[in-house]
């Protein structure tokens, strides 16, 4: 599977300056810092969370973990969990489970951003493929997406 076309349409379309990247297959966001050179703090992990029966996307640093707690803090709702693959594969389904990028693309999912993850200079987010990136500046990706801000991350612990 390739990067979807709807990736770069939408960037071109709000006239992004973004550099697509090739990566070797990566299943963790924390593998795709590694193959791309990039700090942990600087890709932007997404974690499908099920609030109250809907999708979320929460867009936080791969090297920290998300806080299910301040995600159903936030959204004012009584449960939230992880999503599942089957759930994840059948909501995001042009994109390889997931991969799913931080982008304003499917109706009435919300996006949460974490503080933690760095506001000025560039991003990395997987592109709807274990092998496909997309490299851009933060504020360009925040201004296109407009995602609601808090805490909603822990960070992991060293081993």
């Amino acid at each position: 599977m390739s990067m979807p076309r709807w990736i770069e349409n939408t960037l071109e379309h709000e006239h992004v300056d973004f550099r697509p990247r090739y990566h070797p297959p990566c299943f963790t966001a924390q593998q795709v810092a590694e193959e791309e050179h990039f700090s942990g703090h600087r890709v932007a992990k997404v974690v499908i969370v099920m609030a109250a029966g809907r999708p979320v996307e929460v867009v936080l640093p791969a090297c920290e973990r998300v806080d299910l707690e301040a995600v159903r803090k936030s959204l004012g709702c009584t449960h939230c969990r992880l999503a599942v693959e089957k759930e994840m594969d059948s909501l995001f389904d042009d994109c390889e489970v997931g991969t799913a990028p931080p982008l304003r693309h499917w109706p009435d999912v919300d996006i949460l951003l974490d503080r933690h993850l760095p506001h000025s200079g560039p991003i990395l987010f997987q592109a709807g493929t274990h092998q496909d990136a997309i490299e851009m500046q933060f504020v360009d990706w925040y201004r296109i997406t407009r995602p609601q801000e808090g805490n909603f991350a822990i960070k992991k612990l060293a081993n």
